[in-house]
């Protein structure tokens, strides 16, 4: 949808969906409205990382890509600091119900300064002096003058490249590790450590400060090793690799050394810093393969494989923890070397593609 319709009417097709159907989760009556809303949810919300990576592609050179991803999903991860006394504070003050309202209403107001500030495309944007406007552009793959405009390639195109199995195998691998904390670690507070729902919310803050220093951490990282006279290929493989390492490392502390519920969201916060360290690098590679009518797509589709992978593991990760949550913590510490070789297996040389 980004990619046929652009990244501002994109987002506000996105973000209007997200916001109504978190708020009508208010009026649900039963198990089937309130799922039909949670669909929905899932639906608008999956808008908001391809349209990421395209809107950086478009507003940023390359070395500055990842920078620029990495500020965007400490974007979210500083909303999950936020979020769980928030929430906490609001269930207990007004209900459930009332805290969907809010909190989708706020999704539906964001639009507002969205379309006053996102008005065009750097090339004709109002705003930018016309030094900015060339200090983007030039960062940028540039159709030649004359040239047709670009459509976006199809999907079975944009599957015929190596390069783009490398970012759906790692994104397969890797997208648990975030998803596995976000969705199971309040259960795991409550089932280990008997915590209530403020309890959660006291704590479950913790392990996104680290996750947005990584977000930060990984793009500016690799910004330095391209302003530094290392190529793209070399930049991101190097950030990634580093960031894989650190979340082994932490995934095997949550096993061997998480005794209590504070070393526990310590290690965590570990995890998340470098899963974050990695991914801003991984969602930044379709910009570096692709040009702007493309890119959403093939990020979207790596949020759609992603997914698929995080579903397998929610379905699975009740079955193998009635014990301990162990065998959960061992499955996608495994995951991590095999995320990061997809990368350098499948894709030889992160750059342009020949289209």
């Amino acid at each position: 949808m980004f990619d046929w319709v652009g990244t501002r009417m994109g987002y506000v097709i996105s973000i209007a969906v997200w916001g109504a159907s978190t708020a009508l989760h208010s009026v649900a009556r039963g198990v089937l409205s309130f799922s039909f809303f949670r669909a929905t949810l899932g639906l608008s919300e999956a808008g908001n990382w391809p349209g990421a990576v395209k809107s950086n592609a478009e507003w940023f050179p390359v070395k500055e890509r990842a920078i620029a991803q990495g500020i965007f999903n400490s974007g979210a991860s500083i909303g999950s600091v936020i979020a769980p006394p928030l929430i906490a504070m609001l269930y207990l003050g007004f209900g459930w119900r009332i805290t969907f309202l809010i909190v989708g209403l706020l999704g539906i107001v964001w639009v507002i300064p969205w379309l006053i500030i996102n008005k065009t495309t750097p090339d004709k944007h109002p705003w930018l002096g016309e030094e900015e406007r060339q200090y983007i552009l030039s960062g940028q793959v540039q159709a030649e003058d004359g040239a047709p405009e670009e459509k976006p390639l199809s999907m079975a195109k944009i599957l015929s490249y190596r390069e783009s199995w490398a970012i759906l195998v790692s994104r397969f691998f890797l997208e648990p590790i975030w998803w596995l904390f976000v969705g199971w670690m309040p259960l795991y507070l409550a089932d280990t450590y008997g915590f209530d729902v403020k309890q959660i919310g006291l704590f479950a803050w913790v392990p996104y400060v680290g996750a947005a220093v990584g977000s930060i951490g990984g793009g500016w990282y690799a910004g330095r090793l391209m302003g530094g006279g290392a190529s793209v290929d070399k930049a991101r493989k190097n950030t990634i690799a580093i960031g894989g390492v650190i979340m082994f490392l932490g995934l095997l502390a949550t096993i061997m050394l998480a005794d209590t519920p504070l070393k526990f969201v310590i290690i965590v916060a570990l995890v998340l810093f470098g899963f974050q360290f990695s991914i801003s690098n991984i969602q930044t590679i379709p910009s570096d393969l692709f040009s702007g009518k493309s890119v959403a797509t093939l990020a979207g589709f790596g949020g759609t494989v992603g997914v698929f992978s995080v579903i397998i593991m929610n379905f699975l990760v009740p079955v193998i923890t009635t014990q301990s949550y162990t065998p959960a913590f061992v499955i996608i510490a495994a995951f991590v070397p095999l995320g990061v070789l997809a990368i350098y297996v499948l894709c030889k040389n992160i750059g342009p593609v020949e289209v």
